[in-house]
């Protein structure tokens, strides 16, 4: 059909496939990732970055905007995305439905098992299980050669942290953007704490994530739900208590001295 014939569709009109919605959201979302960058030197020339996906949208959507990102940054590097899995845990294993979706973005990654003590009580408590999947992950690794681990913590994480501690702890404090842990071995960056969690949401619908990932036993029962939902009732005014939050945590957090 030429562009003369009347029942062409118009060029505003055209229909918006998934792939350029996809492309769109990138395009707008690398925005705050290289805001992220420049300003707490995220990324460097050599890097070899763990990208932590546990499947959830947010990791999903890290993994694809480190891997675009490398088209056009300053910085060379290199990511694998590697999946901790949790079936010693008592939890489904993701490796069926999350493999074919890494093997078509076509990023290198690894999986390996949760790494328990034989005599760990089950089920896991939200420290514990979080100390030992940090564990496996910084053994994965060192195995395979990366000195930089990156966590899919958004902007609404950060917010929702500062909430907790400032309510339990009677301190503000946030999470680091950046953070050396073993002698400096490795550095835990968080690329997308300046990002909204919706606007990840989005990405990883478009680029058709895996979207079936179950819950923690413990997820809607855990303060930081209680946090999240009462962040959530706050409607239209989330946004500016979320940035709130993030420049009073900047000023005081010792996550930025």
């Amino acid at each position: 059909m030429s562009s003369t014939d009347p029942g062409a569709t118009p060029p505003d009109r055209v229909p918006v496939t998934r792939a350029s919605h996809a492309d769109r959201l990138t395009f707008f979302l690398l925005k705050g990732v290289n805001r992220a960058v420049r300003e707490f030197g995220l990324i460097a020339e050599g890097d070899r970055i763990a990208v932590a996906v546990s499947g959830g949208k947010d990791s999903c959507a890290l993994v694809h905007l480190l891997q675009a990102r490398q088209r056009s940054a300053a910085e060379h590097y290199q990511i694998v995305a590697v999946h901790i899995q949790m079936h010693p845990a008592g939890l489904p294993d993701l490796r069926p439905t999350l493999e074919p979706w890494l093997a078509r973005l076509g990023v290198e990654y690894a999986f390996a098992p949760l790494a328990l003590p034989p005599d760990e009580p089950l089920p896991l408590s939200c420290d514990r299980c979080a100390h030992h999947r940090r564990r496996t992950l910084f053994f994965q690794a060192r195995a395979l050669g990366c000195n930089k681990v990156a966590l899919a913590h958004h902007a609404d994480d950060a917010a929702e942290t500062t909430l907790l501690n400032l309510l339990q702890l009677g301190r503000l404090e946030t999470l680091a953007p950046a953070r050396r842990y073993f002698d400096g071995a490795f550095t835990v960056i968080r690329p997308l704490i300046l990002v909204e969690e919706r606007r990840l949401a989005q990405l990883a619908r478009a680029l058709e994530a895996p979207a079936d990932v179950p819950a923690c036993p413990q997820a809607l029962s855990s303060r930081r739900a209680w946090v999240r939902r009462w962040l959530a009732d706050a409607g239209r005014d989330r946004r500016q208590m979320r940035a709130n939050l993030w420049r009073v945590a900047r000023r005081h957090s010792k996550a930025f001295t």
